[in-house]
């Protein structure tokens, strides 16, 4: 395989039009959020020396439509099991029948083992059932992945503190966004709590994941779009459960967020 045995990431797609990360050690390979074609997806890992079939799990960030198009098909295609929270996984077996038992839920905060790699989970905060944002680890490297949230909460500031690779969403300048074409009530959604962080916030990135000298319980500088703690954050080590369900864009440029 074209991976090392060692911990590393690649976006296969980024923006309103579909989301897709790969996180792997090279012998796990984990996707989070699925919103492009299933093709694209199998053609990205081609491209990065794996297939479809190998993907152990699918983290789901949330339930817009950018960022889990391809998980009827997927599940078609593979064996891989879908981890979100219960709340996102309620919406889309309310979407897509025939889904339930492939979820493994948990509560946002909570740790799990996926293949040897260690998963953790933390709440953000976006205008949907229950976003949560995760990092990924093998114990020597972490990665995390903290977009589509209007605000830096203290759970997921701690979440990606120490992260080597920091994958953050910045994707909109206030001023452009004052004087552009967008009604009122979709930009006071973007910029919002429950909205996106903007360009400025941004300068920020490097202080939200922290530097080795940051110890777990220090709260650190203040970033952007911070937000006082608040319900949501789980904790543990607990394994996710099967789901009870019944029946914007990454990067500094502006445009329409998701």
């Amino acid at each position: 395989m074209g991976w090392c045995v060692m911990l590393r990431v690649a976006t296969l797609a980024s923006g309103s039009s579909g989301n897709c990360t790969v996180v792997s050690d090279g012998r796990v390979h984990i996707l989070i959020d699925a919103g492009i074609s299933t093709r694209r997806i199998a053609q990205g890992l081609k491209a990065l020396g794996t297939e479809l079939r190998h993907v152990s799990g699918v983290l789901i960030t949330h339930e817009h439509t950018d960022h889990v198009s391809a998980l009827p098909v997927l599940c078609r295609q593979t064996g891989a099991a879908l981890y979100t929270a219960e709340g996102t996984a309620c919406e889309l077996c309310g979407r897509w029948q025939g889904m339930v038992e492939r979820f493994r839920v948990f509560e946002p905060g909570q740790r799990f083992e996926l293949g040897g790699l260690e998963i953790g989970t933390f709440p953000t905060s976006h205008d949907c059932a229950c976003p949560v944002g995760y990092w990924v680890t093998d114990g020597k490297r972490k990665v995390a992945l903290c977009t589509d949230t209007g605000a830096a909460t203290p759970q997921a500031r701690e979440g990606v503190r120490g992260a080597h690779t920091l994958i953050g969403e910045f994707n909109y300048d206030p001023e452009m966004l004052r004087r552009g074409p967008y009604p009122l009530h979709l930009q006071n959604r973007i910029r919002g709590e429950w909205g996106h962080l903007s360009n400025q916030a941004g300068g920020g990135a490097g202080r939200l994941g922290g530097g080795p000298g940051d110890k777990p319980g220090d709260p650190g500088p203040p970033v952007g779009g911070e937000q006082p703690a608040g319900a949501g954050a789980g904790g543990g080590e607990k394994s996710p459960g099967r789901a009870g369900a019944g029946g914007g864009r990454r990067g500094v440029g502006g445009g329409a967020a998701e």
